[in-house]
């Protein structure tokens, strides 16, 4: 397909992201495993192909490869990290392992004039994370640019038409990243600007029906922005043909069933179904400190209680979203697990091999999902809600779950909250919230030794989730939380902020 650029996964945790950036320049992508056959490839040809990162080496044993032939096909091909050092190795370069691990910011310092780097700064920041290198070139191929150390981050083959970057264009953290996208995407593929997130409404809502008229639908919704937006999109689609539950885990914020109800049933219209199965989670959750577990647990408590007398239905619509995806297991490549999401469990996945399940926005972003929310007319202050794990506080709560830690993390969260809305930074994170930690600390409270619970805030900065930085949060900010919770919380006497950016840690705490 001449407008279509197709992305072949060899397991990096950004493929669907590489997908997302050309989306964003209007133009359809496609994932599609490394091992997908040439002979499909030109059946139907891309304008171009991207190679994704990945977790393997391609000086390993069996490491996954594309046919050679790819190479000559013509179609305009772009390498990026474990695809530049695929297209090295195949092409006749030399790879080697690297003496450090390069990973985390570096600067680009341009060797050369290239069209895959027109308008780029010398000096522009990118985003590393590999531990093989570059050591030769192919036949054929010049270096256009490298890092501050020297190593090899961009070469390119003109007449080939094949380019390679050593880092992660599609990261936020590439200053110039979406640049280099537009130029390979748009200007040395040519593809043309024929994708909106207005056609995808249009083809949900369209697939939905056809799909789903005349069946029994069940659609699960917690009040976050994504199962909100579902919700909405399947009232358009199916109008009263769908039945929306809302289940109370007993791992919600403070007063959060109450707003949630409010916000679905008053302002949206929706019909509601409530279910309080808090004591059976709780009852299934005690004891357990193991965070795959609590998942685990969590995703099967929800399919007993989420169905409760209804068993008779055709279909489940869910609000899945491809960080949910990947982090949980490989969509189209030999990515990592790194967490299971409670939507991807087992029963789930069974219901999936049934054909019964049905997630419009897999491959969609949180972001994205808000640029459909408000096309949707869904209300800003809805939409714009801070992401929430569907575990819930059973995964910021670290360690066993009970009701009276859930007691003290639910007022400490609530206390952050208030202090982020009132001095304005709520609105400018990605993510905030209150982590209760596994451990005690001894303070000093009215004159006397105080041997009490850790409470750890954690903010973020992010545009869709796949990377973040810590946000750094006014001193005043902090100090402020810090001091009400512990004046207000009594079981707690210390506070602390947490600093690390994603990678190499997550969001959440688990």
């Amino acid at each position: 397909m001449k407008d279509q650029i197709l992305i072949l996964d060899f397991g990096s945790q950004y493929t669907q992201l590489i997908a997302r950036r050309v989306r964003e320049l209007g133009v359809f992508s496609e994932i599609r495993p490394f091992h997908y056959g040439l002979e499909k490839i030109l059946a139907e040809p891309p304008a171009g192909i991207i190679l994704s990162g990945g977790p393997a080496s391609t000086l390993a044993p069996g490491a996954p490869r594309v046919e050679r032939a790819l190479f000559a096909s013509g179609i305009p091909l772009l390498g990026v990290c474990y695809g530049m050092q695929l297209l090295t190795r195949m092409l006749g370069g030399r790879v080697v392992r690297s003496a450090q691990r390069e990973y985390g910011m570096a600067r680009l310092r341009l060797n050369a004039a290239s069209p895959l780097l027109d308008g780029v700064e010398d000096g522009s920041t990118v985003w590393m994370s590999h531990g093989d290198s570059v050591a030769a070139l192919a036949p054929g191929f010049a270096v256009t640019a490298r890092s501050d150390d020297g190593a090899i981050a961009a070469v390119e083959d003109r007449a080939r038409r094949l380019f390679a970057v050593q880092f992660h264009p599609e990261v936020a953290h590439s200053r110039d990243g979406r640049h280099i996208l537009a130029n390979f995407v748009l200007g040395i593929c040519g593809a043309e600007r024929s994708w909106s997130m207005e056609n995808f409404i249009e083809a949900e809502t369209t697939r939905l029906r056809e799909q789903c008229r005349g069946k029994r639908v069940v659609l699960g919704v917690s009040g976050g922005v994504d199962s909100t937006t579902l919700a909405v999109l399947a009232k358009r689609a199916l109008g009263r043909g769908v039945t929306s539950i809302f289940v109370n885990n007993g791992l919600l914020r403070l007063h959060e069933e109450q707003e949630v109800l409010a916000s679905l049933r008053r302002r949206l219209g929706l019909t509601v179904r409530y279910v309080d199965a808090s004591r059976r989670f709780l009852a299934a959750l005690r004891g357990v400190a193991d965070p795959e577990r609590k998942r685990r647990i969590i995703g099967r408590t929800f399919i007993d209680a989420f169905y409760g007398g209804l068993k008779d239905f055709d279909f489940l619509v869910q609000g899945t979203l491809y960080p949910d995806v990947i982090e949980s297991n490989p969509v189209a490549g030999p990515s990592q697990t790194i967490k299971t999401h409670h939507n991807r469990v087992r029963e789930v996945q069974k219901l999936e091999r049934q054909g019964r399940v049905i997630e419009p926005f897999k491959f969609l972003f949180k972001d994205e999902v808000r640029a459909v929310a408000r096309l949707l007319g869904v209300p800003e202050d809805i939409l714009n809600r801070h992401p929430f794990p569907g575990p819930g506080l059973a995964v910021r709560l670290l360690g066993p779950v009970t009701p009276a830690k859930l007691d003290v993390l639910r007022r400490a969260d609530a206390i952050f909250i208030e202090e982020l809305r009132r001095s304005g930074w709520y609105d400018k994170v990605w993510q905030a919230f209150a982590v209760l930690l596994p451990v005690r600390s001894v303070g000093v409270m009215g004159d006397e030794r105080a041997y009490g619970e850790v409470v750890a805030l954690r903010a973020v900065t992010a545009s869709d989730g796949m990377t973040a930085d810590w946000a750094a949060l006014p001193a005043e900010v902090l100090d402020a939380a810090a001091r009400r919770i512990v004046r207000r919380i009594r079981e707690v006497n210390r506070v602390v902020y947490d600093v690390t950016s994603k990678p190499p840690a997550t969001i959440e705490w688990e």
